[in-house]
This record gives structure tokens, C-alpha cells and sequence, in this order.
């Protein structure tokens, strides 16, 4: 439980905790994706005004979803985004991960922190056996990122995903939940 004034955390780690997005989050959240639009393209299209913030938000909190922020611990900052999504459960017990950072903090080991802790969440908390990740072959921060956090390139996919109005390719990657931790 949270100390009084303090966000309900999902998991907490050295420097960030995780935490569920909030209606009250737009104004934050959004000006950060705006100083962050140039690091995001062609990676990825958060929402970029409110009415889709609020969609998000509704969407973060779905029984197939999970939206997390990842936040300053010192002074509880968004300073990125990770959400497991299509969770599945029965025999299948799996979800995808996208995940973003935010300009302001790039390079500080803050996205590995939070990413890490968002598995952490995914396989103890939520007991799942899989979590993909699928990632732009030309995006090398977020390639480096998933194969520091143990996952396995399990193969390449065309024109997998539409973002920023163009199909594009990708390459899948995997961790299951009895893989030797990171």
C-alpha cells in the first residue's frame, strides 16, 4: 500500500516504480510525448491528444491489458511507457510488450529498470508463461534493450504492424517465465 499522497505502485525497483495510468495523467503525459515526438518516429504513435490519452487509459485497465507507467521514484515523473496487451490466458498464459521511453531521461538505464520490473509483474504477479516483444529490426535501442532483458529472437515478421501510417517489418522476440532472470 502507498504512504499517503503517494501513487499505488504495481512494483517498485531502485529508481522507478510502476503504476496503472490515470484520466488525471493527460496534461504530464502529454507534453512529454510531444518533447519526445522526434526519439518516437517511425517507432511508435502514442496517443498525441486527450480524447486518445482517454482511450488509453480505459484500455490500461482492460482484464486483456495491462498499461503501466514508469516513474521517478525521487519525484514520481512518467518518464516512460510499458504495456503488456492481448494477455491470454488458459493453455496460452501470454501477452505482447511495447514499451517507449520518453527524450527528457533517454540514457539513464531507467526503461531496463522499468521494463525489467514490468516483467517481474507479467510472470509473478499476473503468472504468465510468455511475453513477446516485437521490435522495428532498425530500432537498435529497443533491440538492445530486449536481448539485455533476456529475450530470444524467435524470427522476423513482414509488414507486422502499421504505425505511423506504413507496414511495417519486425522482429519477434520472446522471454518465458522459467528463463534465467536477466
Amino acid at each position: 500500500m502507498a504512504k499517503s499522497g503517494e501513487p499505488e505502485s504495481l512494483r517498485t525497483g531502485k529508481r522507478v516504480y510502476l503504476r496503472r495510468p490515470q484520466v488525471g495523467d493527460a496534461r504530464e503525459f502529454l507534453e512529454l510525448m510531444q518533447a519526445s515526438r522526434r526519439l518516437h518516429r517511425p517507432w511508435v504513435q502514442p496517443p498525441s491528444d486527450r480524447k486518445a490519452f482517454g482511450i488509453y487509459v480505459e484500455h490500461a485497465w482492460s482484464v486483456r491489458s495491462a498499461g503501466c507507467f514508469i516513474c521517478l521514484r525521487e519525484d514520481h515523473a512518467i518518464v516512460g511507457v510499458a504495456n503488456l496487451t492481448e494477455i491470454v490466458r488458459g493453455l496460452f498464459q501470454s501477452a505482447f510488450l511495447g514499451f517507449y521511453g520518453s527524450a527528457p531521461y533517454l540514457g539513464q538505464g531507467l526503461m531496463r529498470e522499468g521494463v525489467g520490473l514490468v516483467l517481474r509483474y507479467a510472470f509473478q504477479d499476473l503468472k504468465l508463461h510468455r511475453v513477446e516483444a516485437n521490435v522495428q529490426p532498425a530500432n537498435s535501442r529497443s533491440l538492445a534493450l530486449v536481448e539485455a532483458l533476456g529475450f530470444r529472437k524467435e524470427g522476423y515478421s513482414p509488414r507486422y504492424l502499421k504505425i505511423c501510417g506504413r507496414w511495417r517489418d519486425h522482429e519477434r522476440w520472446a522471454r518465458l517465465a522459467d528463463d534465467p532472470p536477466e
